[in-house]
């Protein structure tokens, strides 16, 4: 039983009072009646809590299994009461993450079904424990606290992020369809998808002219790019992709870019596979265009880690030589620091050239560009932006040897690489580049 200050505002102003009376009759009477009052208010709160007993609020708190990391992951709590009632909400949620929203603060009408939300921001994969959740519900007189705990404890697991990959869905859905996608993709690709009467502005070399004839008007030919195409997603999780990026580690980004990918590569009709790497290639999965392969891919990817080891760049090229026979983009997901230690990195992506199309992804530290770009005023801070320009421009040398090689790359934040490769994904598949 937690006292409110209602109950310390009469207690003072009653305890006042007698106090003041002390003026016009004897002291120890006014601090006999200070106590009696003192008394009799505490046991008024007393029984005030021992009414609340009866009119407790219900509360349940369904949790999604599945929580997406590096999101604001909502949680909601269903309340429902019998009598009007002012309650505060704190629900014991997994230690290390961080939570908006709580305590809970709410004043609920009666007979009434009323929800709260909060949300957690996991940082790491794995599963958590949930506890129960603490309620204070405030008495009908309004004196006091009654507290109670509401036993709740469920499990989650924390998954790549699901919401983006759905978001992500959404999109491509769109442009797939309707007559934006007619209008974008007119002479575009190499597969016939459909005739068409001719615009103003169509190009004449799509102008179907046997069809034309037998219509009796102008047709063109409308295609859209190839399907059945093969992209192949091989995964760093060595030493490198420990490090921490905007508090997750560069795995994770790695992994929601890697699925993003997916998402865009069954979207566009492609068979997609994957391999996660380190000193050897320890998850491989040949590619298939299933409805069903993408939550393979997810259920594959959600319990791996990084480890501190330094990758087999080769070892995990020499899988796709052995184990895919046709033309594919094969996407490496990884990071590098120079030239020198790109060594190994360079000679695999080589291997694949002309035969495949090889595509270095390195996921950079925003922290770097800011250190970079940031005016310094101090010879420490001096210093670091020396480093941060050093090490940009150790990049930009070993993504130029990349280039050389016919190695496309792309280079970009972290939490900004997954659209970045989605769109030079896109633009691969519109230009037949595959």
């Amino acid at each position: 039983m937690v006292f409110t200050l209602r109950f310390y505002l009469i207690f003072l102003l009653g305890t006042t009072i007698a106090l003041a009376l002390a003026v016009v009759i004897e002291l120890n009477l006014a601090l006999g009646l200070a106590v009696l009052f003192d008394g009799a208010l505490v046991l008024v709160a007393a029984a005030d809590s021992w009414r609340v007993r009866g009119q407790r609020i219900s509360l349940s708190r369904p949790l999604d299994p599945r929580l997406s990391i590096g999101r604001d992951n909502p949680i909601s709590l269903t309340l429902t009461t019998t009598q009007a009632a002012t309650v505060q909400i704190q629900d014991q949620h997994p230690t290390g993450l961080s939570s908006t929203g709580l305590p809970c603060l709410a004043h609920l009408p009666p007979q009434s079904q009323h929800y709260l939300t909060y949300t957690v921001h996991p940082t790491q994969r794995g599963v958590l424990q949930w506890g129960d959740v603490q309620i204070r519900q405030r008495s009908p007189g309004g004196l006091v606290w009654h507290s109670w705990t509401l036993p709740q404890a469920a499990t989650t697991q924390v998954y790549p992020d699901l919401v983006g990959l759905r978001d992500l869905s959404i999109r491509l859905t769109l442009q797939s369809s309707g007559s934006i996608r007619q209008a974008q993709r007119r002479g575009i690709g190499t597969e016939f998808a459909e005739l068409r009467d001719y615009g103003a502005g169509d190009d004449l070399r799509f102008v179907d002219w046997k069809a034309t004839a037998r219509r009796g008007r102008p047709l063109v030919r409308v295609l859209e790019p190839e399907q059945e195409q093969t992209l192949i997603i091989l995964l760093d999780r060595g030493r490198l992709m420990t490090a921490q990026v905007q508090g997750m580690r560069r795995f994770d980004w790695a992994m929601n870019t890697a699925l993003s990918l997916a998402v865009a590569g069954l979207n566009r009709g492609d068979r997609v596979g994957l391999g996660v790497f380190d000193r050897e290639v320890h998850t491989w999965i040949p590619p298939q265009r299933s409805n069903t392969h993408l939550s393979h891919l997810i259920e594959a990817l959600t319990p791996l880690e990084p480890v501190l080891l330094e990758p087999d760049y080769l070892g995990a090229v020499t899988t796709v030589l052995n184990h895919q026979s046709r033309r594919a983009l094969v996407v490496v997901l990884t990071d590098l620091v120079d030239a020198i230690a790109s060594a190994d990195l360079l000679a695999a992506l080589t291997r694949l050239s002309p035969r495949y199309l090889p595509f270095c992804v390195a996921l950079r530290d925003p922290l770097m560009d800011s250190m970079a770009t940031t005016p310094t005023s101090d010879i420490d801070s001096a210093y670091g932006r020396a480093v941060a320009l050093d090490l940009l421009a150790q990049r930009r040398l070993a993504f130029a040897q990349l280039k050389q090689r016919g190695v496309m790359v792309l280079d970009a934040p972290a939490p900004q690489v997954s659209t970045d490769l989605v769109d030079a994904y896109l633009r691969l598949k519109a230009r037949n580049r595959l």
